[in-house]
């Protein structure tokens, strides 16, 4: 499939933008907006798995630390230090930037790679829950009850749909930081990285200085879904935000939407949320949506292992007059 031209790039943006902004106003219900609130939520978490494991190919089963660490951070900063809460969304990205510093140096130094890399995330982010459930800042196992102040200069809004439009400005600015990546020397130089470590660093590539460059920008972007979670749901604790069915969902949506391409999060976002909020109102079957997600992945490896962004692309070939080679193959890592 050929690349979309620009004009088509910037229209699949502003339309995709545009079905966002107006969404609420379409769906007003309290439930169709707590829908749009968690795919975009769900998106933006998954974009940040998707910088570092689709991008970069730096697998990762426990990206829930920089999450919880984010989450933690601007809590505490608010209810031990009585900072504003709108200052926990830097704070936030710091906490999750120096986690992933610290992983990443100490991992990569290491020489871990691959499934190594992904089981020592995986222990990290248990280390850090334990650290959690233990120290009285950050109230051990009772975790932390953030008071109920609705006014937006307490970042706490009186309508859902306030909440709804700063994670869609959160989740743009996760987009445009992917698109980035698409363009950019650093994002061919992940790429290369993610392809074969190897020759990446024989072509001069410094591969340690820029998987650990990926690694703080993910753990940012991860740590900044930690603070919006806890002033949404306004309680945190160490098994809900350092939990590994976050890393599952970060995951998740970013192979079932298309690792390694811009849109895939959202796509994979989508259906998620979706799967999520009808098992809800289906069966009180603890541990259930888990249980649909594994099968929804299983299903898109056999079939779709390029993620559904890959049959939008085959579907695009087909209907589109202008596409000569519509009976080749494509990686979904090249389309949007």
């Amino acid at each position: 499939m050929k690349a979309l031209s620009p004009g088509q790039a910037w229209l699949l943006h502003g339309g995709l933008l545009a079905i966002a902004v107006f969404f609420p106003w379409v769906f007003s219900s309290s439930f169709m907006i707590n829908f749009g609130v968690l795919a975009l939520f769900y998106a933006f978490i998954g974009q940040a798995w998707n910088i570092a494991g689709g991008f970069a190919g730096q697998l990762s089963f426990g990206h829930v630390m920089f999450f919880g660490a984010g989450a933690y951070a601007s809590t505490i900063l608010q209810m031990r230090f009585g900072f504003n809460p709108w200052w926990g969304l830097p704070a936030s990205a710091v906490a999750g930037a120096l986690v992933g510093w610290v992983v990443a140096v100490l991992s990569f130094r290491a020489g871990l790679k691959g499934s190594y890399f992904a089981l020592i995330t995986l222990a990290f982010a248990e280390v850090l829950r334990i650290v959690a459930n233990s120290v009285e800042i950050t109230g051990g196992g009772m975790g932390m009850l953030i008071p109920a102040k609705r006014s937006a200069e307490n970042f706490q809004f009186a309508e859902r749909i306030g909440f709804y439009y700063l994670i869609l400005a959160m989740t743009v600015g996760s987009v445009a930081i992917a698109i980035w990546l698409k363009r950019s020397r650093f994002g061919a130089q992940l790429a290369a990285i993610r392809e074969n470590e190897d020759s990446a660093r024989a072509l001069g590539i410094n591969t340690f200085r820029e998987k650990v460059k990926v690694m703080m920008l993910s753990g940012a972007i991860a740590g900044m879904g930690g603070c919006f979670f806890a002033q949404y749901f306004l309680y945190i604790d160490p098994t809900i935000v350092f939990g590994v069915d976050k890393s599952v969902e970060m995951l998740l949506v970013s192979m079932i939407g298309g690792a390694g391409t811009v849109y895939g999060p959202l796509i994979g976002a989508v259906l998620l949320a979706g799967v999520s909020d009808v098992t809800r109102a289906l069966t009180d079957v603890q541990g259930l949506s888990l249980v649909l997600y594994g099968t929804l992945l299983v299903i898109i490896i056999a079939f779709l292992p390029n993620g559904l962004i890959d049959l939008f692309q085959r579907m695009w070939r087909r209907l589109s007059p202008a596409a000569p080679d519509a009976g080749k193959s494509t990686s979904s890592k090249e389309g949007v």
